[in-house]
This record gives C-alpha cells, sequence and structure tokens, in this order.
C-alpha cells in the first residue's frame, strides 16, 4: 500500500470516529473491542435518562396530534352553536364549550397542526441560513469571517418579536396561507443568529483534526472537505440548538397570534384561543387553561429533549 493510501485509510477512520477521536480499546487479549463515538456515549447516556423519553413522547404525541387530529377528537372544531355559548363538560365534549360554542377539546387538538408546522418550518429555513454562515464563518475564518460575524451581531442585537410586530402588522389583510408562511419567514430570518454562532464554533474547532489536514494534504476540495469531514461534526450541537428554538418558535408564534397580528381565523391557534379565553374568563375558565396547557407542555416537551440530547453529547458532563 502507498503512502497516500496509507494516509487515505487514515483519513476515512478518523472522520468516522469524529472530533472525539477515541482509538480502539482492548478488550480480552486477542479481541481488540471496537472503537467507541461520541455519539455511541451519547446515546447510551440518553437511554439511562427518563427525562429523554418523557419529553420524546410528548413529542411524538403532539405530532401524531398535528398529523391526524380526528385521532384524538371526532368532533368538528368549527362545528360551533350559540346555544351551547360557554357550556360545561359533557360526554361530547370533555372540556366544555367556548364563547362561541365550538368543542375547546377539538379546536386544542386541531391548533396543533398551526403551531407546530410553524415552529418545525421556521426551525428547518433557520438550519439551512446558520449552517450556510456559519460554515462558511468557522472553515474559511479572515475577513469572511469578521464580515459574517458582524452580521450575526447586527441581528442578534435586533428583538425578534418587537420587530415581527412591525414586519407582520403590513400583512394584516394578507390571505391565510401568506400570513402563515409570513409568519415563518420573519421567525427564521430573525432566529438563525444562536445556531449559526454554534455551528462556526463546532467547524473552527473540527477543521483543525488531523483527518482534515490528512484530506488537505491528499489534495481535497474545501467544498468536499466542508461536506465529508466537518459537516457531520458540526451537525450535532446544532440539532441541539434547533430542537430547543423549535419550542421558543412554537411559543413565539402563539405569542404574535395573542396580539392579533400571527395567525387569525379561520386557521385555528393556540395563541387566538388563549386571547379569546382571557376575555371570557369570567365566564368559563377551561377555554384559556386547556390550549394554554397545550402549548406549555408541547413547548417544555421540545426544550426539555434539547436539554437531554446537549448534555448526552457533551463530554464534561460524562
Amino acid at each position: 500500500m502507498s503512502d497516500f493510501e496509507t494516509v487515505a485509510s487514515t483519513e476515512d477512520q478518523a472522520a468516522r470516529r469524529g472530533v472525539s477521536g477515541e482509538p480502539a480499546t482492548p478488550g480480552r487479549i486477542g479481541a481488540p473491542q471496537r472503537a467507541r463515538s461520541l455519539a455511541g456515549d451519547a446515546w447510551r447516556d440518553l437511554r439511562r435518562n427518563p427525562i429523554f423519553w418523557i419529553s420524546l413522547g410528548l413529542v411524538v404525541l403532539f405530532t401524531a396530534m398535528a398529523a391526524v387530529p380526528s385521532l384524538f377528537t371526532a368532533n368538528d372544531p368549527r362545528d360551533c352553536l350559540l346555544s351551547r355559548q360557554h357550556a360545561g363538560p359533557s360526554g361530547g365534549a370533555v372540556f366544555g364549550y367556548d364563547f362561541q360554542g365550538c368543542d375547546v377539546y377539538a379546536r386544542a387538538v386541531y391548533g396543533t397542526r398551526a403551531s407546530l408546522l410553524v415552529g418545525a418550518l421556521a426551525a428547518l429555513a433557520t438550519g439551512v441560513i446558520a449552517l450556510v454562515v456559519g460554515m462558511l464563518a468557522g472553515y474559511f475564518g479572515g475577513w469572511v469571517d469578521a464580515v459574517l460575524s458582524r452580521v450575526i451581531d447586527i441581528v442578534l442585537g435586533i428583538p425578534l418579536l418587537l420587530a415581527a410586530i412591525v414586519l407582520l402588522k403590513r400583512l394584516s389583510t394578507s390571505s391565510d396561507n401568506v400570513r402563515l408562511f409570513a409568519v415563518i419567514f420573519v421567525l427564521a430570518v430573525l432566529g438563525w443568529t444562536t445556531a449559526a454562532r454554534v455551528i462556526r464554533s463546532s467547524v473552527i474547532t473540527a477543521k483543525e483534526q488531523d483527518y482534515v489536514s490528512a484530506a488537505r494534504m491528499l489534495g481535497a476540495r474545501n467544498g468536499r472537505i466542508m461536506w465529508r469531514h466537518i459537516l457531520p461534526n458540526a451537525l450535532a450541537p446544532a440539532i441541539v440548538v434547533l430542537t430547543i428554538a423549535l419550542g421558543s418558535f412554537i411559543a413565539a408564534e402563539a405569542t404574535l397570534s395573542f396580539l392579533g397580528i400571527g395567525l387569525k381565523a379561520p386557521t385555528i391557534s393556540w395563541g387566538q384561543d388563549i386571547d379569546t379565553g382571557r376575555i371570557h374568563m369570567r365566564e368559563a375558565a377551561t377555554p384559556l387553561i386547556v390550549p394554554s396547557a397545550f402549548l406549555a407542555l408541547t413547548v417544555l416537551a421540545f426544550i426539555m429533549l434539547g436539554d437531554a440530547i446537549r448534555d448526552a453529547f457533551d463530554p464534561k458532563l460524562r
């Protein structure tokens, strides 16, 4: 085998090991064990963490609720009769009816779809922007890093909710779909900076590893090095940040809808229901409590899931 083939083999082995770069540890005599990876250690920690399973179960539950709401309620959330206004819990409506005679539980279930859709698409768009900016800034450094870092600082200094209010106020008469994607766009454009900083730091650390140096010695192009060797090691912390950000985006959408500048009827949103429940709280409490509980549990589930994954990937906590 030539020297170049040896270096290439070493490069691929190091890339598969990831940032940890731990060598194989010998077990019994003559039977070396397989090298432990950062992802493998993290998964072992997650399997023993009850918070991970609780938060994951809640995320799966709300995702299923958003995808197939008819599995969780047989009532139509838009089937409203004023004769049932503020009626209490019954066999047909476990949490009663709101001021328009709509099933409170059915509206909360169907409101999951809009909230998760906004949160997921905003997190996805945020991840794309942060990945491009963070990879370029961390890998090339120099003036590229300086310019992109200043852009990050400028966007980071803009209050997300205040800027969202200003931008969305101009779209108050837009159609439902336009408003939905406007909310997603505003949250993504203003919320990518934290993830970009995390990715930038991960790339700066990863590009100094031996397997990256070996790839450069073999004449690999910058694009190949970034895509094949650096990106896999920068994804783990980015996924953690974006998981937590997803919960924050859901809360932000509910806040905007609560203020009357986010999603509007006929789109069902937890923020809208919380606002109307607040207004009519003296007549009935469940129209306020139920959507608030759904929102709190969903946001908490994503934040706890992100925290559990972050702790599992942190070597300092082992």
